[in-house]
């Protein structure tokens, strides 16, 4: 009987790890044209494997709200179009400057006494201006920026900066997918910045993540910790 006892907990151990290693991401270009309409793509997935089907969608993530932040900082809540694994969305900018999309999604359904949060992140540099190019322009409890007058490179080290409710946020893990699979997991240091160096071109996952002991109801339910994680995509030129 322990036997099987000690064989439940551990498959249940290996569920929640392989169920919470998800994330939501937004897919769009890193650049954009005023007055041309932007494509935006919107999954739930590990790095490095396929899109979740949306039936397979962990409790209510897929009942999210895609929000667009413009660079002179009116919030504007976007329609998203369902598919058989992703959301699809669009949007125009209408001036040169910074563009931020977000969302941040706690699902309904505990992890054991554990809240997960999930929130995505992604910024879209139109023409020259750099308004609206600011951490801030994010306002969900966790995100990752990564500044837009900045260009990534091969062979170059690169830093973003992990901001957790508004503040810089130290000893953050950060973990860094290639698209040729080359994986890196760093920590957040002084101010909320992490490096990396990246070896090969493409676009980078970025998930920086973190747990908070806290008590609290959630839908009826007690927790006592919140996970939250936070991903936004980045391009690396040659």
């Amino acid at each position: 009987m322990l036997k099987k006892v000690i064989f439940f907990a551990a498959l249940m151990l290996c569920s929640a790890a392989n169920l919470f290693a998800h994330a939501l991401w937004i897919e769009t270009s890193t650049t954009g044209k005023a007055g041309q309409k932007q494509s935006v793509k919107i999954v739930y997935a590990e790095p490095d494997d396929k899109p979740e089907k949306l039936a397979d969608w962990y409790s209510d993530v897929k009942e999210f709200e895609l929000w667009l932040t413009t660079p002179d900082k009116q919030k504007v809540k976007l329609p998203v179009t369902a598919g058989e694994d992703h959301f699809m969305s669009e949007f125009t900018p209408e001036k040169d400057g910074v563009y931020t999309l977000s969302i941040s999604k706690a699902a309904k359904d505990l992890g054991g006494s554990t809240v997960y949060q999930f929130n995505a992140g992604a910024i879209v540099k139109v023409g020259k201006s750099l308004a609206g190019n600011e951490a801030a322009a994010n306002g969900n409890e966790i995100s990752v920026f990564t500044d837009a007058a900045k260009t990534f490179k091969v062979n170059q080290p690169a830093q973003l900066t992990t901001i957790l409710k508004g503040k810089p946020a130290e000893k953050l893990h950060v973990s860094v997918s290639s698209p040729s699979g080359w994986n890196r997991n760093v920590n957040s240091g002084a101010n909320g910045v992490a490096e990396f160096t990246p070896v090969w071109p493409g676009i980078y996952k970025l998930e920086a993540s973190t747990t908070e002991k806290t008590e609290g109801d959630h839908f009826g339910k007690p927790y006592k910790a919140i996970w939250r994680c936070a991903t936004l995509l980045v391009g690396v030129e040659k």
